[in-house]
């Protein structure tokens, strides 16, 4: 700005001059002429001089910004410089800070646990200490009162002790065998039942003796019960079974509480039809045929009953026995095959606990002889069969065994309790029996009422033809805990009010759902 005012001031006074000057000569024209071009060259050359020192003035006050914001770069480089290394000093000072104080309490807690255990080892001297006393001023009242005793006292007082000690420790020890005793036993028992049951894989058949025969048309049926019914009677009388003839369409129903003679009456039926030949005189002949027919069947499956068991020298009459088993069922079991099976599984766990495996065998399949004449004689199958097999020479072990397998005698052998135990396992297997439709039902229904009557409980299904039951319950109203008490509680009442056969597995399920929609 110093340099514009000297320019301007140079100006002026050039321009005075140049005024005089022109005052002075101003008496010509020329010379006023001369001054005014002189003027406007003057005025121009000070525009030039003024325009000049504008941009060196615009120009230094540029390089003086520039230069005065790099300082001040440089001067915040530097600030921002020193703070970081000022903060990287109280970090590294705060860590130190934050590590000694880690220290210190990991020092303190170390100190407080030493602490307890002193206070807890002090406790225990105490206690010690008490015990010892008790002890030393019970021994020395113990001493005092020995040292008045005469040695036959003292004697008399020592064997006391040793007898009272000795039979307490033979207590303990003998509790300890039973216990550790009755625990193996129940895991051989477990193995030696698992073994039999997995290697006695005998297919189970319910048949069902046949109680109907189909006929080809209802024009048959006149001809069945003949002239004034002397053919259905003539029937009747030589085969002992009632033939029931009635609306329902071709079909004649055969009706004997002997499963042979009304197996006899069928095959006997059954060929007369398809002979067409029905009268008396054709009626005994076809039925004799079919007597002697099934008698054969009868043996030849005893035989080969009693061939797949490994038995061979049973008597005739009992092989014949036997061999009826074929045409009877026990809720709806093939009894013969029951027979064979429990026989099977009877060889397999005498095998395993070291027993006569014939013998074993022999009582399985002779178990249930009573139930093919028991239509025949009074009395509970089981003592039927057992006086059978006595009458034909059978050896009173496996008497016994017949006779005891429903408990109708006292099991006192373990031949009884393997036969008793073949013969559930048999019948428990799934699908070895069958129960009526009502039955079934009942029973399924009885189970679920005996859940749904507990307090919680939601609904109940029961599952897998009534051997699992599943127990849906309130989770507000049973926990976790609960839960397993509940199913303790169900399953310890169905074993008090029901019967049934194998176990029944109750499943208590709580559930919790927590349900939210997107929108």
């Amino acid at each position: 700005m110093n340099m514009i005012t000297v320019v301007v001031g140079l100006v002026c006074l050039i321009l005075g001059a140049v005024c005089a000057y022109s005052l002075a000569n101003s008496k010509t024209s020329a010379r006023v002429q001369e001054a005014n071009r002189k003027v406007e060259e003057a005025q121009s050359k000070a525009d030039r001089i003024t325009a000049d020192a504008q941009r060196d003035a615009e120009s230094a006050k540029k390089t003086a910004l520039v230069e005065a914001r790099e300082e001040i770069l440089q001067l915040r480089k530097e600030s921002e410089k020193e703070d970081r290394a000022r903060k990287n000093e109280l970090q590294s000072l705060e860590n130190r800070i934050m590590q000694r104080e880690d220290s210190l309490e990991h020092r303190n807690d170390a100190l407080d646990r030493k602490e307890h255990q002193l206070t807890s080892l002090q406790s225990s001297l105490d206690k010690r200490k008490n015990e010892i006393d008790s002890l030393y001023d019970r021994e020395m009242s113990e001493l005092e009162r020995i040292s008045t005793l005469t040695q036959a006292e003292a004697k008399t007082e020592i064997l006391d002790r040793v007898r009272a000690e000795t039979v307490r420790d033979e207590a303990q020890i003998l509790r300890e065998s039973e216990q550790r005793v009755r625990a193996q036993a129940d895991k051989t028992a477990r193995e030696i039942v698992s073994t039999a049951i997995q290697r006695c894989a005998a297919d189970q058949a319910g048949e069902i003796t046949v109680t109907s025969v189909h006929i080809p048309s209802d024009d048959l049926k006149g001809r069945i019960i003949g002239r004034e019914g002397r053919n259905i009677r003539t029937f009747e009388q030589v085969s002992g079974v009632s033939l029931v003839i009635d609306d329902t369409p071709e079909t004649v129903i055969l009706s004997s509480f002997d499963p042979v003679r009304r197996e006899t009456a069928r095959v006997a039926l059954e060929n007369l039809i398809a002979d067409g030949r029905i009268h008396p005189a054709r009626i005994e002949e076809m039925y004799k045929k079919a007597e002697t027919l099934v008698n054969e069947r009868v043996r030849e499956s005893g035989e080969q009953a009693a061939y797949d068991c490994g038995i061979h020298d049973l008597d005739p009459e009992l092989i014949q026995t036997l061999g009826a088993l074929r045409y009877r069922t026990s809720f709806g079991q093939n009894v013969l095959q029951h027979s064979t099976q429990v026989s099977t599984l009877c060889g397999i766990m005498a095998s395993e606990l070291g027993m006569n495996e014939a013998i074993a065998k022999r009582a399985g399949l002779l178990h249930d002889l009573g139930k093919a004449i028991d239509h025949e004689v009074e009395g509970p199958h089981a003592v039927i069969g057992a006086d059978l097999a006595r009458r034909h020479g059978e050896r009173p072990e496996i008497v016994h065994a017949i006779e005891a397998h429903h408990a109708d005698v006292e099991p006192n052998t373990v031949l009884d309790v393997i036969v008793q135990a073949a013969d559930a396992i048999s019948a428990a297997r799934p699908g070895a029996r069958r129960e009526s439709a009502e039955t079934y039902i009942k029973r399924l229904e009885k189970l679920e009422e005996i859940s749904n009557a507990h307090d919680g409980v939601e609904r109940t299904y029961a599952m897998q033809a009534g051997r699992e039951l599943h127990v849906m319950v309130q989770p507000e109203k049973i926990s976790d805990a609960q839960a397993t008490v509940l199913a303790h509680d169900i399953a310890k009442q169905i074993e008090d009010e029901m019967e049934y056969p194998g176990q029944v597995r109750v499943v208590v399920i709580r559930e919790s759902r927590a349900v939210d929609i997107a929108k």
